[in-house]
């Protein structure tokens, strides 16, 4: 992930910085109603603020958080979407589909943070 810093719009002259793509959750919100347009049939999806490595907080959507778990509700068994989400959660930069445009269905590919890879959650 590289951006300019400071913006060229800002100082004129600006240098390129390459970010580590790594960071922790620093805060987050469920998106399950009224979700933005062309993102409808991915609700509920998580959103969170992150805390980069480098202390810039940026916006983006969470992946590979889902779980499905069964729950007793009325007498019934029931599968649930739950997402495992926690703040300081390490997470890092991948590159997903965000969402397909148009009649032709052309696939938009973007970046998104999942949890970061561990000894401890590549066993699960």
């Amino acid at each position: 992930m590289s951006t300019e810093f400071p913006p060229s719009s800002i100082a004129g002259k600006a240098e390129a910085y390459e970010f580590s793509g790594r960071g922790e959750v620093y805060s987050y919100t469920i998106i399950d109603s009224n979700p933005p347009a062309g993102y409808e049939k991915f609700a509920p999806y998580v959103v969170a603020l992150i805390r980069l490595e480098e202390g810039p907080l940026i916006t983006a959507q969470l992946t590979d958080v889902e779980m499905w778990v069964e729950k007793e509700i009325d007498g019934r068994t029931r599968s649930i979407r739950e997402f495992d989400v926690e703040i300081g959660m390490p997470v890092e930069m991948v590159t997903r589909k965000l969402k397909t445009e148009g009649e032709r269905g052309i696939i938009v590919y973007g970046n998104k943070f999942r949890p970061l890879f561990t000894h401890k959650n590549q066993s699960k």
